[in-house]
């Protein structure tokens, strides 16, 4: 496919305008609205606003019926300061696109723009710019959102762009691609006394430093061996800096990881089990509340066909990957509705890690990206 150099210099200036303007989850309003001025600009033939928040969905038809393919991008960046010198550097302080969602974003108005302009034979392509994808909410709360209904997909596909590979490789795995991840708050409430007299206190010193050990070594007692599974602490606080007090509350926080739902359960089911036990054992009581959660994101093997199909048609390396990553992607509620694939694009072996305060988006890798979006849509909506 032909892509000019006045495009890639378009989408480019529209990474760096979506760069400046930063926005962590749930507060993407000004992201939201530059999207729907570019959108407006290539006329779809239906636009959705405040998805889920303030997710965008613009909808491009076929010449026919037909499948409807969902492609996503998301619109929030990081509570991250940006520690590297850019012209377009983020005008948000302490938050920087540091994921680059900016990138995707760019991406994925290419694709739908090229899209615009040589419609389907047959279906539906629908661009979805998703909010809240770091806190793992929006894309829940696009699903659940009564909208969607409109855009209800056949098939979804997302990338996202990983450093630590070649810049324009195309990184893809059957089954799970990203592992499962949620966070657990724990909290522990006794009594205070005086430091001098910890014999009238209920502290949770001894409870909290058994439920940390406790947690890290939950992936080994409580999921089997085949399976993969980590319980990092990632926090903990026990009273106030008092030397004159016996503290009385204690708070722990972690982070689950699994590849399957099934080990996800027990072993949240085991933790939550075990710290019951150690709270009544030390006569506390104790509450706790699961956050971020991120299903796992599962490919569908026919969905990666076209993946690999694209990549081959672009003349692109293409990876096959050995094992999921560690990381979670809340793109996994999406492929729990509809068959799909999240796929990966390599954003250069020497480029600074994802969520790091020196990362910045390659520009150079912008038509790869549109590039293999617009040849799965043409894969699924042209040949019958």
């Amino acid at each position: 496919m032909h892509i000019s150099k006045s495009q890639i210099a378009d989408w480019t200036a529209m990474r760096h305008r979506l760069h400046r303007a930063a926005e962590v989850a749930n507060t993407e309003s000004r992201t939201k609205y530059r999207i729907i001025r570019r959108l407006k600009s290539i006329h779809p033939d239906n636009l959705l606003s405040d998805l889920g928040g303030t997710g965008v969905a613009a909808v491009f038809n076929g010449k026919k019926e037909g499948p409807t393919v969902l492609l996503r991008a998301e619109l929030d960046a990081l509570p991250i300061n940006e520690d590297i010198e850019l012209e377009y550097c983020s005008t948000t302080e302490g938050v920087s696109h540091k994921c680059g969602h900016d990138g995707h974003m760019a991406m994925l108005f290419g694709a739908a723009e090229l899209l615009s302009k040589n419609r389907p034979k047959r279906g539906r392509i629908v661009v979805l710019y998703q909010p809240a994808e770091e806190t793992g909410e929006g894309a829940s709360r696009v699903i659940n959102d009564p909208n969607f209904n409109q855009i209800q997909p056949d098939y979804v596909f997302a990338l996202h762009n990983l450093p630590g590979f070649e810049k324009h490789h195309i990184i893809v795995k059957d089954n799970v691609f990203a592992s499962a991840s949620k966070g657990l708050i724990v909290k522990l409430q006794g009594a205070t006394a005086h430091a001098a007299q910890p014999e009238n206190a209920r502290t949770p010193a001894l409870a909290m430093a058994q439920i940390i050990q406790g947690l890290s070594a939950a992936p080994q007692l409580y999921v089997p061996l085949e399976e993969s599974a980590k319980v990092t602490v990632i926090h903990a606080k026990l009273g106030e800096i008092a030397f004159g007090t016996t503290p009385g509350n204690a708070i722990v926080m972690a982070t689950f990881r699994t590849h399957s739902k099934a080990a996800m359960d027990t072993l949240s089911e085991r933790s939550l089990r075990m710290i019951a036990g150690i709270a009544s054992s030390a006569d506390l009581d104790v509450s706790s509340e699961w956050v971020e959660e991120f299903p796992a994101t599962i490919n569908d093997a026919g969905c990666n066909t076209h993946v690999r199909l694209a990549a081959l048609e672009n003349k692109l390396d293409l990876q096959d990957r050995q094992h999921a990553f560690p990381w979670s992607e809340d793109f996994g509620h999406f492929t729990q509705i509809a068959p799909g694939a999240l796929f990966g694009l390599g954003s250069g072996v020497h480029q600074p890690a994802l969520h790091h305060p020196t990362y910045d988006f390659p520009d150079e890798i912008l038509p790869t990206g549109v590039k293999m979006f617009v040849s799965i849509v043409n894969r699924i909506l042209n040949h019958a």
